[in-house]
């Protein structure tokens, strides 16, 4: 059968470092067309991939089926609507839209359109997350009390680019905030109610750069965290039940392998290193090593081409996308009049 024309809009991190090379590695896509003005990047790695300055081109191809948008945040919306206008099935990167009600109208265009739209949540098909989702859906750990997961870095200097910027959609909430946030829905759908805490910390910082969130579940608790400088990090993911506790360390490399130029698919792809595998504590107090599941951030693009080509569903459903956007505006206000808010 042959592959589906995809375009890629942005060749920025998440479209040289993520998209491009995955939609590459799915067999049932075929990556067309790259639009970004990064030229000589695009000709490097992608020599058969024809190049547009301007978005609005290569979204009016009549040859490209699927649109892929790997752009700043805030242009997410606009764009996904203008491909779904044109009649393209669309994937947009994470975080889906700056605000619920937008989503909530890309998915109303969508259906009326009878296009797929999916959001780009990679980060479902982590190793170690995998390993948390199965011990928790596998009832192992019974029922949980108490979840915890950290996305923490080192990063003192501010870095260039829109993500430490004080544009729309910037910070790090609207970054690894969508991804933690879709994890614990994943696991365990909407809260009740959500307290935040978030602040700059950096002296040059003009975007949040740490974040606290604790979603309440009734008696359960998620606590959700992420700070640019932690230069120790403790566990990864914490969670407690009354069949027994589970503590990860390290973090899933697929990201740093795809940063360090490999393809996915090679030997010992998205594989965890034995020694960071977790450590799950029984009732009765005896310790166990967990094995760590592989990481396949190859399933979103399998599962976008056979949405596309065979209906089957998509891989993220836009609509778990869009409760990922309601967490953040909830925080946000949580954060900003310093009060828990009901969901």
């Amino acid at each position: 059968m042959q592959p589906i024309s995809t375009g890629l809009i942005g060749y920025g991190t998440a479209g040289a470092f993520f998209h491009a090379p995955l939609i590459a590695a799915s067999g049932g896509l075929h990556l067309a067309s790259i639009g970004s003005r990064r030229r000589e990047d695009i000709q490097r790695d992608f020599p058969e991939a024809r190049a547009y300055d301007d978005p609005r081109d290569l979204i009016a191809d009549p040859s490209i089926e699927l649109v892929v948008i790997a752009t700043p945040n805030e242009s997410h919306a606009s764009l996904a609507r203008a491909a779904l206008e044109a009649g393209k099935h669309v994937v947009v990167d994470k975080p889906f839209t700056l605000e619920a009600a937008e989503a909530e109208a890309l998915i109303a265009l969508a259906e009326r359109k009878g296009r797929k739209l999916s959001v780009f949540q990679n980060r479902r098909w982590d190793n170690d997350f995998l390993t948390v989702r199965r011990l928790v859906d596998d009832g192992r750990l019974g029922e949980v009390a108490y979840y915890e997961a950290h996305f923490d870095r080192f990063r003192p200097e501010i870095k260039q680019g829109w993500r430490e910027t004080d544009a729309a959609g910037a910070g790090l909430l609207y970054d690894l905030g969508a991804h933690l946030i879709d994890q614990a829905l994943v696991l365990f759908g909407l809260p009740r109610a959500i307290t935040a805490d978030l602040a700059r910390q950096r002296a040059a910082a003009r975007a949040d750069d740490y974040f606290h969130l604790v979603l309440d579940y009734g008696r359960r608790r998620a606590v959700l965290h992420a700070s640019v400088l932690v230069r120790d990090p403790g566990p990864r993911y914490l969670v407690h039940g009354d069949g027994g506790s589970f503590v990860k360390y390290g973090i899933d490399g697929q990201e740093a392998a795809l940063r360090e130029g490999r393809r996915p698919g090679g030997e010992g792809w998205g594989e965890d290193d034995p020694a960071s595998f977790g450590r799950f504590t029984d009732v009765d107090g005896s310790v166990s090593t967990i094995d760590t599941l592989p990481g396949r951030y190859t399933a979103f693009y399998e599962g976008m081409a056979a949405a596309i080509r065979d209906d089957a569903p998509v891989p993220v459903n836009p609509r778990e996308a869009r409760d990922v956007i309601r967490v953040i505006e909830a925080a946000q206000v949580s954060a900003r009049e310093r009060r828990t808010v009901p969901l």
